[in-house]
């Protein structure tokens, strides 16, 4: 009994011998083929992530600014993997003679600006 019998798919199958079913040069051609397609999959998605995060963070550093800081004369965003806290969006608010204060951390994906709309309740 030879390994054919079990399979009756394979009857009339002759292998090809030691010759690769593909080239080289096609094998790698399709290898660099699908990395530029998952990077071109990628890719567009981080860097409009990123923007929306960054205008996200800026509008919002605005805010807290206007309300937090109101005697800053300016505001500073930024990503910070190893910042004070957690990494994330920091917004510094920058004083007159230059000197920053972190005002808020935004996190990884900052939010809309959440500001109290009457006094807090202590009762």
């Amino acid at each position: 009994m030879s390994n054919f019998d079990e399979h009756p798919e394979l009857d009339g199958y002759e292998p090809h011998g030691e010759r690769p079913l593909r080239s080289k040069t096609f094998v790698w051609v399709m290898r660099v083929v699908v990395v530029l397609g998952l990077i071109g999959l990628v890719v567009p998605g981080i860097v409009s992530a990123a923007g929306t995060a960054n205008s996200t963070a800026n509008r919002t550093c605005a805010v807290y600014t206007e309300y937090l800081a109101p005697q800053a004369v300016s505001y500073d965003i930024r990503f910070e993997l190893f910042g004070q806290g957690e990494p994330g969006w920091k917004c510094y608010s920058i004083a007159f003679n230059g000197n920053e204060t972190l005002l808020r951390s935004l996190g990884l994906i900052p939010g809309p600006a959440i500001i109290p709309r009457s006094p807090a309740d202590n009762t």
